[in-house]
């Protein structure tokens, strides 16, 4: 089937949604489907057999765009809408396949050219305005909620990334089917054994010293405030250990170098800045314990996938954004305070045989349940739906 594909976002970027979006193209492709991307005009260019890229034109002055809700993207998605209506009069597709709030012209084109439309739901657009503090307008907010139930009412089927995303298709409407795939393969390779001891070398880290490794953005919902208090925990217990942080755009990086100064801890934390993609699993090989300590949201953290690969000890809040995926057995799942959080830590770095057990049983999870295999049934899942067979099979003949 051929696939206009629309995709509000820079792509490619090294970050959450754009990841997702390309392994969901590299999936749909090997299953034998062609796709016509529309998406933003930043991003780096990638070239896969199957798919085209055809990108907006970019507004006067506009050089770049942030993660989450902007106004500024108003500007760019009417662009966006415009340069998918020319591929549509031009070309004749099966379907649309739409992500995050590109479903809102998307179930309305693919009306107009009747076909049926598939929403990518990598978030819930009104949470959104909570994790970025974005607007606490009530209208703002009931506008964003009667669009997200406008898209997924008007789709013949929605993939969501977490099983939270799910309960929210079926309170909107239990007749829409509705996917679970995770975001396991774009979150990034497994370490090297040994490609660590070079980047502690880079950062000037003893390899003895304890390294206690976050990867990801800076945003608020992130928790960075709580991982720095809790580290004044850890180094009361452990004053050799260091905090390393591979992420965050540069003013971003000044802001929590700031704030790491003033916690007590800026002598022992370290800021990698951003890094490519292929260069974070050896940032996983050089940590000892690895940490999410998001505190909003409910989203799975993209990184988890790639954390439980690692086969390092993960420590992550004990909120839903992380149970989804994660429990005792795999994880050292703690309260979302410095106290719990930094207790956390130093159980991991205290009893290595059983961060060692815990790290093991995560890296067999990531090779079974969140499997490449397992990510493409569901892609085929999602694409029987879409097309009309009437009893789509998962792989083994589970439906």
């Amino acid at each position: 089937m051929r696939i206009l594909m629309i995709a509000p976002e820079p792509f490619f970027e090294p970050r959450g949604t754009p990841f997702s979006e390309y392994h969901r193209i590299r999936a749909l492709i090997e299953l034998g489907h062609t796709v016509d991307l529309v998406t933003y005009p930043f991003g780096r260019n990638v070239t896969l057999g199957g798919l085209r890229v055809f990108r907006c034109l970019r507004p006067p002055l506009m050089t770049e765009i942030g993660i989450g809700p902007s106004w500024r993207k108003i500007p760019l998605d009417f662009t966006l809408l415009l340069t998918a209506c020319r591929r549509a009069a031009v070309e004749k597709y099966d379907a649309v396949h739409s992500h995050e709030e590109g479903g809102w012209f998307g179930v309305i084109l693919a009306w107009f050219l009747g076909i049926p439309h598939l929403y990518d739901m990598h978030s819930s657009l009104p949470q959104q305005l909570t994790n970025f503090a974005y607007s606490r307008s009530r209208v703002v907010k009931a506008t964003f909620a009667w669009l997200e139930r406008f898209v997924i009412s008007r789709s013949r089927v929605v993939i969501v990334i977490c099983p939270q995303l799910e309960d929210v298709v079926r309170g909107i409407d239990a007749a829409v089917p509705a996917v679970l795939i995770e975001n396991a393969p774009g979150s990034g390779d497994a370490p090297t054994d040994g490609s660590g001891l070079a980047v502690r070398r880079e950062l000037g880290i003893d390899p003895g010293a304890p390294l206690v490794l976050y990867t990801g953005t800076f945003e608020a919902y992130q928790g960075l405030d709580l991982l720095f208090a809790s580290m004044r925990v850890v180094l009361a217990a452990r004053p050799d250990a260091r905090l390393v942080l591979a992420g965050g755009r540069p003013d971003q990086i000044e802001a929590a170098r700031r704030h790491a100064a003033a916690t007590g801890i800026g002598a022992a934390t370290v800021f990698a800045g951003q890094r490519p993609a292929e260069e974070i699993p050896a940032f996983l090989d050089a940590a000892d314990v690895l940490v999410s300590p998001r505190s909003l949201g409910t989203n799975t953290p993209l990184k988890i996938y790639q954390y439980l690969r690692s086969g390092r000890p993960i420590i992550a809040t004990r909120l839903l954004t992380h149970t989804q995926v994660l429990d005792d057995e795999v994880a050292f799942l703690t309260a979302a305070t410095p106290d719990g959080f930094g207790a956390g830590i130093l159980a991991a770095l205290t009893d290595p045989e059983r961060a060692r057990a815990v790290g093991a049983r995560a890296r067999h999870l990531a090779e079974t349940k969140y499997s490449y295999d397992a990510y493409l049934a569901r892609t085929r899942q999602a694409c029987a739906h879409l097309f009309g067979e009437s009893s789509p099979q998962m792989a083994g003949g589970v439906a």
